[in-house]
């Protein structure tokens, strides 16, 4: 029905939205004959299907409940840019290389490069210092589509012209400008003004100021949309509204309604009315720019069924929503907690020509797990939506869900997370394997790990050494030593001990913090005995340490005999020490027994013991090592010039004493 917009002035609204009943009241008090004239209309407008009424039904699937925002600072920074950046220097870098515009477009084809009004903007900033190269993009896209260029982007153009000199180019493209409708702004003005006094170009220069005299800036596209705003904004709409707008004589284009739009944003549905009566009056064809413009008015939880009506409408009609209003839009409704209307906003763009980049779907994801309840159903949704479309996950996208999870303690859900993403085809590498597996069980969060050991075996993905490791490492830290342990078993039974040094090592670890090296040692000697087990050299010396200093001298010698069964150097340092301090002479023979498969080990090894006792003054003990050493370390002249050296030594200091 024509005019169906009108029935906007007849519907109630709520208070908080624009009181509208203030405004009947108001235009009852001035114009009780223009609601007169109006109610024959209110009956039939009741009884049928209008234009409007239809925008409360749901369109199609993307139409959902809403709530209310009214934040709208600053939002498009809570999402991640949806356009590749390099985009731009793709486009600058195309129109360098290339003169003719057909090799230019296959150029950008091949790129999957689309031009947006925002594009357009980025590529003549970059190109601001090439005048040529900027004119033949502008004239590209003035030719292929000349809706991308608004007043903004005319007067950008003009000011590479006019401050690189290119004065005939210059004048051209302001009579051009004032055919399209489009005004010389203020800032364009005062570029160009001082390039033209600079060189001289007087006659250029009073041309310039004669533009201006003639009203260029009060008669821009800026000031009629401004102008256009503030009546619609400061009266009820009706026939004098209309009456004052087509008296302004303007001519209408989408960069006028954009801008009266932008102006109206609080305004919503004011905003709407003038957005079907200026097509309905056939004073301006909405395009894409008009069509996204009313869409960012719209995209809020008291208009939800409206914006979705214009969209779809938008579509419908061969436009597609900008990357702009998309981020727009998404992050209005993220800052409100909608959820689900943002998923629905993320769907209807993935259907379009301009895609969200995937880090949109990153965002989706972390958004629905810190959410009071973890919605899974959401969750799916958004992988389905991004997987759907040839895309795949990552490792990068399940980590920062996993963050996201950790920052909010809810790390035990992410088995939920991988079961959906196993779904799609998605399994977690080994890194992020380690990192969940450290994650549950340093939590104590035992049931949560053996589930994520059972997944990634049915996911036909074991767990490597290392994953295991992070198992046992986090049962450690969490102090749970015998899971640890019953860990490191199953490790063991199902992977085998070839690569099971560095799991051993960390148990071993805790349990020597713990001062149980006694039953590390047990541990380890039985995975040896029975399991052929290889500890890391490091494994031995911590352990060795660890038992000396608990006394445990003799299960201490025993690791120096596996030490030599598996080719590893004997670790003996702390065994002189402890010998001298604390040992007899029959330890030090045991001593020197076990750290060789020989004999009897060297003399450099034997005098290190000598004199390890001697300074630990106990002569006594280190004669009762002598007498029990074979016979050619006793005759040996070092070991006789040792002894006698300490005798004579011993007896100078009794002589000292007595006198």
């Amino acid at each position: 029905m024509r005019h169906s917009w009108r029935v906007l002035l007849y519907r109630k609204y709520p208070l908080s939205s624009l009181k509208i009943s203030n405004h009947f009241q108001v235009l009852q008090q001035h114009s009780p004959s223009l609601l007169r004239s109006l109610s024959p209309s209110l009956h039939t407008l009741a009884l049928q299907n209008s234009h409007f009424s239809e925008t409360l039904q749901k369109p199609n699937f993307y139409n959902k409940t809403a709530l209310f925002a009214r934040n709208f600072s600053s939002e498009a920074s809570l999402v991640e840019p949806t356009k590749d950046p390099d985009h731009v220097l793709l486009v600058c870098d195309a129109f360098t290389k290339f003169d003719e515009f057909d090799d230019i477009s296959k150029e950008l084809e091949l790129n999957s490069v689309v031009i947006s009004h925002d594009l357009v903007l980025k590529v003549l900033k970059s190109l601001e210092s090439k005048p040529e190269v900027a004119k033949r993009f502008f004239d590209w896209v003035l030719e292929k589509d000349s809706g991308r260029l608004s007043s903004k982007s005319y007067n950008w153009m003009l000011g590479i012209l006019g401050v690189n000199g290119l004065v005939v180019e210059f004048w051209d493209l302001v009579d051009k400008m004032k055919i399209k409708g489009h005004g010389v702004s203020g800032v364009t003005r005062d570029r160009v003004q001082e390039k033209f006094e600079k060189e001289g170009l007087n006659d250029d220069l009073e041309k310039l100021k004669g533009v201006f005299a003639k009203g260029s800036v009060d008669n821009s596209v800026e000031k009629i949309g401004l102008r256009v705003s503030r009546i619609v904004r400061n009266k009820v709409w009706g026939e004098d509204v209309e009456g004052e707008i087509k008296h302004l004589c303007a001519e209408f284009s989408s960069d006028v309604v954009k801008i009266v739009l932008e102006h109206l944003v609080m305004e919503p549905v004011k905003a709407l009315i003038f957005f079907r009566w200026v097509e309905d009056s056939e004073l301006c064809k909405h395009d894409g720019r008009s069509y996204n413009a009313m869409a960012r008015v719209l995209g809020r939880e008291d208009c939800i069924d409206r914006f979705w009506k214009v969209i779809d409408e938008m579509r419908s009609n061969g436009f597609e929503m900008e990357t702009g209003t998309f981020d727009t839009v998404l992050a209005r409704f993220m800052s409100r907690k909608m959820i689900k209307e943002a998923i629905d906003l993320y769907e209807f763009a993935m259907t379009g020509a301009n895609k969200p980049s995937a880090k949109c779907c990153t965002y989706l994801l972390r958004k629905i797990v810190v959410g009071k309840q973890l919605d899974m159903g959401l969750f799916s949704r958004v992988v389905e939506i991004f997987t759907g479309h040839g895309n795949v996950l990552t490792d990068a996208m399940l980590d920062a869900v996993l963050k996201a999870l950790t920052n909010v303690g809810k790390f035990g859900e992410c088995n939920k997370v991988l079961r959906e993403m196993k779904v799609a085809g998605f399994v977690a590498s080994g890194n992020l394997q380690r990192k969940i597996a450290f994650g549950l069980t340093s939590a104590g969060k035992n049931d949560e790990a053996n589930e994520f050991v059972n997944h990634m075996e049915s996911s036909g993905r074991d767990l490597s050494y290392k994953a295991w490791a992070s198992l046992i490492e986090g049962h450690c830290v969490s102090g749970d030593l015998e899971k640890a342990s019953d860990c490191f078993k199953i490790m063991v039974e199902k992977k085998g001990v070839s690569g099971a040094g560095y799991a051993v090592e960390l148990l071993v670890n805790a349990y020597c913090l713990k001062n149980r090296a006694m039953d590390a040692c047990n541990l380890l000697c039985d995975y040896v005995c029975q399991n052929h087990l290889c500890p890391w050299q490091t494994t031995y010396k911590v352990l060795i340490s660890k038992l000396l200093v608990q006394g445990a001298f003799k299960d201490a010698l025993n690791l120096l005999g596996l030490m030599q069964s598996h080719g590893i150097p004997p670790f003996i340092d702390p065994f002189f020490e402890f010998v001298s301090k604390s040992g007899t002479g029959d330890d030090a023979i045991a001593f020197m027994n076990a750290m060789t498969t020989k004999k009897f080990p060297s003399i450099s090894v034997a005098l290190r013991m000598f004199k390890a006792f001697f300074k630990a003054k106990r002569h006594g003990e280190a004669q009762d090592f002598l007498s029990k050493c074979p016979i050619y370390i006793r005759n040996r002249a070092d070991v006789l010039n040792l002894f006698c050296s300490k005798k004579f030594s011993n007896d100078t200091t009794a002589t000292d004493v007595s006198v």
